[in-house]
């Protein structure tokens, strides 16, 4: 069987700044026509969205896809409310774990794998500030290390 190749289309790298991701979870998403061809062509944003369970079925948020050139009359509103497919366990699972105090789910990728749009959703936990300053930190010590390990090569 050939290898299933993942074509990213957006990433949201301040989930993982603002957020601790505990688990993440594999995801399909409800998309009209126009909506898949604006997304082939890369035009999707996830910087503000979030993830709500709501009577058993999963929502994302403020998922922003900008309306397809050619799509005239059958375009969705971007920011319209779309529903991610997940089998019933993983949803009983995940809201059990939402329920403890301090959890939410975060979308972190939006990709094609095979044919199909996938969300990558993270049960995440909030950062507070300290942690956030010891990334920073941590950041800076490997690029700093980095350039010396390069300034160090060149000669």
């Amino acid at each position: 069987m050939a290898k299933e190749t993942k074509k990213l289309i957006a990433n949201n790298k301040k989930a993982r700044f603002d957020y601790f991701i505990e688990d993440t979870y594999e995801a399909g998403i409800s998309l009209h026509g126009t909506e898949v061809k604006s997304l082939r062509m890369g035009k999707c944003s996830i910087k503000e969205s979030f993830i709500r369970i709501e009577k058993g079925e999963v929502y994302v948020y403020n998922m922003h896809i900008s309306p397809y050139e050619k799509g005239n009359i059958f375009n969705k509103d971007p920011l319209r409310i779309k529903k991610l497919l997940l089998h019933k366990y993983e949803i009983n699972k995940i809201s059990g774990q939402i329920a403890q105090k301090g959890y939410t789910l975060v979308p972190l990728n939006v990709y094609f794998k095979g044919g199909l749009v996938k969300v990558e959703i993270g049960l995440a936990r909030g950062k507070k500030l300290y942690d956030k300053r010891q990334d920073i930190a941590k950041k800076d010590q490997r690029r700093e290390a980095e350039k010396q390990f390069k300034v160090k090569n060149l000669y």
